[in-house]
C-alpha cells in the first residue's frame, strides 16, 4: 500500500509535503515522523518560515527506506541506522574510486590523442 501512496505522490506534481500529509501517507502519526528525525540524523526535513516541516520527494523516498528496514526486514531502531550510515559510506568510497578512473580514463585518452 505504501508503494501505491507514493505513486498518487508522484503523479500530483507536487514539490514539498507538510508532515500531516507524509504521516497519512506512511497510515503513521505525526509524532512518529518527528521521532524518525531525532533518530535518523539524515532524515532532516526543511522547515518553512512558519517552522512547519516540509518534505520532498528526496525525504519521502529516504523515510520510504527507513520504515522498510524498520518494519518488513524489522531492524531495530540503530540497527537501521547504522545499516544506512555504512551504505551512505560506501556510496561516497565508490564515487571517490569513478573520480579516480574516470580521472585516469581522460589522462590515457590525453596520451592516446598525443601520440597520434
Amino acid at each position: 500500500m505504501e508503494r501505491l501512496q507514493v505513486c498518487q505522490m508522484e503523479e500530483s506534481g507536487k514539490l514539498y509535503y507538510g508532515i500531516k500529509e507524509v504521516a497519512e501517507m506512511f497510515n503513521i502519526n505525526a509524532s512518529k515522523l518527528r521521532y524518525y528525525e531525532k533518530e535518523f540524523p539524515s532524515l532532516q526535513p526543511k522547515k518553512n518560515r512558519s517552522g512547519d516541516r516540509i518534505y520532498t520527494k528526496a525525504d519521502i523516498d529516504h523515510l520510504t527506506e527507513i520504515i522498510d528496514l524498520v518494519t518488513r526486514q524489522k531492524f531495530t531502531l540503530p540497527g537501521a541506522r547504522e545499516f544506512l550510515e555504512k551504505r551512505d559510506a560506501r556510496r561516497r568510497e565508490n564515487a571517490r574510486h569513478i573520480n579516480k578512473l574516470i580521472k585516469i580514463k581522460e589522462f590515457l585518452e590525453q596520451m592516446r590523442n598525443e601520440l597520434s
